[in-house]
């Protein structure tokens, strides 16, 4: 037996351990309960000062755990008529712990999260909730700011477009919520600020990461970069891509698994010839010194052709070439592909070409949120990820139990020989559920595929859907809104698996917003009932159907995000199922095939639009995906490996640049970087030890003049003794 295994049935799972040792606090917070209850909204609001009051007088946050939960209780009961359970409790005291809080769909993070800020804020130092989208950093705000409004607490948010003022001033707040882009980029151009006063951020103690895997992990592959212009090469790029389509299939190999596309000899006799007759190439082989470029460039230009695909990888908006996220399935306004890769897909899509940019300053996700003195997270998909966020962050994964049992059927993976007897078997399952008034989620993995399924329900003659995916991100929250209704069917990338609670019968808030705006009084109060006693009747109705049917189109790279889609079913200890449908033609079954799925489908005989449903396909897939996802941390502990070396010299550089912002006279600091600069330009071109004869006057001459700006003679130079 595994010593792990071992210990788990000697003292209980970690999870289990953490869980049993908040029991007290939850005990002490649930017995103040009361005795708050009697207090007026003017003494609970004062019992904020009071604790400031006992840190100052040298109190620890440990020792405030149950007054301060107990105080946020009752003021969210106040103010949101929302009352923390106490599994929510226990999640709190896991952000507090340094650790991350696993909580399932529908449990309710959004108010968990408000524990830990409130306990923390009260140091004064600023506490940073991180979010994965400028609408949930405003709506979270906007939501539970209303607790830190009520107890005496300021909060700011931070998203694209805010001025330099305004980002000082939300930063300045107790509380700051913001995405993890504009949090990093702040720090990054604080770094390049030339005054201490026009720098925004003001230090790094305490971060709660919402959605923690995707900000963590997800992006953790593509570092934060700050960049300027640099020489134009328009023309380049659209003779690159003026050559690609008489690139045949015998000229290059693509790699899908590692993402890379190659000539081969054939390819490059071809390309050579080519741009001989183009006047691009210099001398006689492409890979000439002075050439280098141009391959550098070709190699991109084939990577965008083969590689990247429209509506999947990237889509065209307002004649831009925006990047689409591999895992949340969102649009990345503002991030490029480096390397001329962005440049030759504006070729290939005839969209403006915008100039390549040289790397100004840059850092990686993990190296950004090491930073913070005290970090946590939460999710409802983190411990498949255990290991990374113990190695890279050194963070536990406490799973904390549900407040009422799940409810939710998974069905064992159902897979196909092809993608159409597939993609029909689903259609067939969808109008049954919509025939029984069930409301369906379905998930797919691009833009392309999930307008290929609505089409396919048209012809199928299956009524009304919704589709959600980038192009249609504004509407993100009211589509996703309606998602519980009795019979409602939406067709969503992996959109929605971030930030968003599908409620069986509706979203109480959402349709408040949007049909009883505008109303007051009585008027008011009559349409808010009304919509309550729909949303109960749709619940009813929706339950009675077998609640959310979540339906996977095909196994996503990572099972977190197959978890993701599963969890929005079954929120509350509602009823739900989840199902999901493959085929052999499916991209994970195709790049990283599972071992004699095809023999065995075969030996079975099925018949066209037959499936086979078993346990094995199911752990044999999970095993396909899990060297998938050992792969991509490969990738990731790469790319830290290399931004460690960067972020040690870039530590020492960011220091020094506040050292001289803070101090009042630079004059010494400036003498000895002048002695420091001299004596180096020396010893390059007069080493020690030498004879005038090997003294390179000259050099010494050029270096003076660039660095120091003086003209020293060179032949007054030459007539010194060697030493």
């Amino acid at each position: 037996m595994a010593l792990a295994t071992l210990a788990r049935r000697i003292f209980g799972s970690p999870s289990d351990r953490h869980v049993k040792r908040f029991q007290p606090n939850v005990a002490a917070i649930n017995a103040l309960e009361p005795e708050l209850e009697k207090l007026s909204d003017e003494e609970l609001r004062a019992r904020t000062d009071e604790f400031k009051s006992q840190l100052a007088n040298g109190k620890s946050l440990d020792d405030l755990i149950a007054p301060a939960f107990a105080t946020v209780r009752e003021a969210s009961k106040r103010v949101l008529g929302m009352r923390h359970f106490d599994v929510q409790l226990i999640g709190g005291m896991v952000l507090n712990n340094r650790s991350i809080a696993e909580m399932r769909t529908g449990e309710g993070k959004t108010l968990v999260a408000t524990l830990a800020v409130y306990l923390n804020a009260l140091t004064g130092k600023g506490v940073h909730v991180v979010t994965v989208n400028d609408y949930l950093a405003r709506r979270d705000a906007a939501w539970m700011g209303q607790i830190y409004n009520f107890l005496g607490m300021s909060y700011g948010i931070i998203v694209h477009g805010l001025t330099d003022g305004e980002r000082k001033a939300a930063y300045e707040a107790d509380i700051t919520y913001g995405t993890n882009n504009e949090f990093g980029f702040d720090y990054l151009r604080d770094n390049m600020k030339y005054t201490r006063a026009q720098m925004v951020q003001r230090g790094h103690v305490y971060a709660i990461v919402d959605e923690v895997d995707s900000i963590l992990i997800d992006e953790a592959r593509t570092p934060l970069i700050i960049s300027g212009p640099s020489e134009d090469r328009t023309d380049l790029y659209l003779n690159l891509d003026a050559i690609m389509p008489i690139i045949e299939e015998g000229d290059y190999e693509v790699d899908e698994k590692h993402r890379a596309a190659t000539f081969t000899d054939q390819g490059i006799e071809r390309l050579e010839e080519r741009l001989r007759a183009d006047g691009l190439m210099k001398g006689e082989s492409l890979y000439d010194i002075e050439n280098v470029a141009l391959v550098h460039h070709a190699n991109s230009a084939l990577r965008a052709h083969k590689l990247f695909h429209k509506d999947k990888d990237y889509i065209v908006r307002n004649d831009e070439v925006v990047i689409i996220d591999e895992f949340s399935g969102r649009m990345m306004p503002g991030r490029r592909y480096s390397e001329g890769l962005h440049q030759a897909l504006e070729a290939k899509e005839g969209a403006k070409i915008q100039p390549e940019n040289q790397t100004m300053a840059s850092i990686t996700f993990q190296n950004y949120f090491r930073l913070y003195d005290k970090l946590a997270g939460m999710t409802g998909t983190a411990a498949t990820e255990a290991e990374e966020f113990g190695d890279i962050y050194n963070l536990d994964v406490v799973t904390v139990p549900t407040n009422v049992p799940v409810q939710r059927v998974d069905d064992e993976d159902a897979i196909f020989r092809t993608a159409a007897e597939k993609f029909d078997a689903i259609a067939d399952l969808i109008k049954q559920c919509q025939d029984r008034d069930q409301p369906v989620l379905v998930g797919t993995t691009s833009i392309e595929k999930s307008e290929m399924l609505a089409e396919l329900l048209r012809q199928k003659k299956v009524g009304t859907m919704n589709v959600l995916n980038a192009r249609h991100h504004e509407q993100e929250a009211h589509i996703v809104a309606d998602a519980g209704l009795p019979g409602a069917i939406t067709i969503a990338t992996n959109m929605a698996g971030r930030g968003t609670d599908i409620q069986l019968g509706g979203n109480l808030e959402m349709r408040i917003e949007r049909e009883a705006e505008g109303l007051e009084g009585a008027e008011r109060d009559a349409k808010i009932a009304d919509i309550k006693s729909t949303i109960a009747t749709d619940k009813a109705k929706a339950i009675a159907a077998g609640g959310l049917m979540v339906i996977g189109t095909e196994r996503h790279e990572s099972r977190r995000i197959d978890n993701q889609l599963r969890g929005r079913s079954g929120r509350q200890g509602d009823p739900g199922h989840s199902a999901f449908f493959l085929s052999l033609q499916d991209d994970l079954m195709r790049i990283f095939p599972v071992d004699s799925m095809d023999s065995m489908l075969g030996k079975l005989g099925l018949e066209d639009g037959e499936s086979i449903t078993h346990p094995w396909v199911t752990k044999a897939i999970e095993r396909a995906q899990g060297k998938v996802e050992s792969r991509n941390f490969d990738i990731r502990k790469n790319i830290l490996k290399y931004d460690d070396v960067m972020n040690d010299q870039r530590k020492v550089i960011f220091e020094q640049r506040i050292e001289m912002m803070d101090a009042e006279d630079v004059s010494e600091t400036v003498h000895d970087m002048r002695h420091d600069v001299v004596e180096a330009i020396v010893a390059k071109a007069i080493p020690p030890r030498s004879y005038p004869e090997q003294w390179q006057a000259e050099q010494l001459e050029a270096a003076a003049k660039t660095y120091l700006n003086v003209e020293p003679s060179s032949a007054r130079m030459g007539r010194g003794r060697g030493h």
